[in-house]
């Protein structure tokens, strides 16, 4: 079994589980947020959608530097619920293709995160994909629970039941 077989059951188990806490994301409280350090909840809710997008140039690219020296940033916006969702579910779509085209070569090949210029870690694609987007999004999706239970957002099954499942 090729190495993408083995990622792309979780990958789209994580990608579906995501995509129904991000439909539950209250348009009217996009801007609330739990404390004067964190990000808003439309704020998070974005860069959640995003995150799949990394997927992708984790493929296409062999690097990626989150601050480049020369400035710009992409930092995603929230518009509406509906515009989140869609666009969680283009990057899932085209991140999704470039896993299930590559080889084992391509997961082994090197990938590093930089910051302004400097090396933060250099792993195998098939390790930034487990990390960097698959853990890095369950990290976000997590926080984003806190936010919606806070806002009082029934929240759905993650991993099993969540209090707010009718069994």
């Amino acid at each position: 079994m090729s190495i993408s077989a083995t990622v792309l059951p979780e990958f789209d188990r994580e990608m579906a589980t995501t995509r129904t806490m991000l439909e539950r994301v209250p348009e009217e409280r996009a801007t609330w947020t739990p404390h004067a350090k964190s990000w808003t909840m439309g704020e998070l809710a974005a860069h959640i959608a995003n995150l799949p997008r990394l997927g992708l140039i984790t493929m296409e690219a062999d690097e990626l530097d989150v601050s480049p020296p020369n400035g710009g940033s992409n930092s995603p916006r929230f518009d509406s619920t509906a515009d989140l969702v869609r666009r969680f579910d283009d990057n899932v779509k085209k991140a999704r293709a470039a896993i299930e085209s590559a080889s084992d070569s391509d997961m082994m090949e090197p990938w590093t995160l930089r910051r302004a210029g400097k090396t933060i870690w250099t792993l195998p694609r098939a390790a930034v994909l487990r990390s960097f987007i698959l853990s890095h999004m369950i990290h976000h999706r997590g926080q984003l629970s806190v936010y919606l239970r806070l806002n009082d957002v029934p929240l759905p099954p993650v991993y099993g039941p969540s209090a707010d499942t009718k069994v």
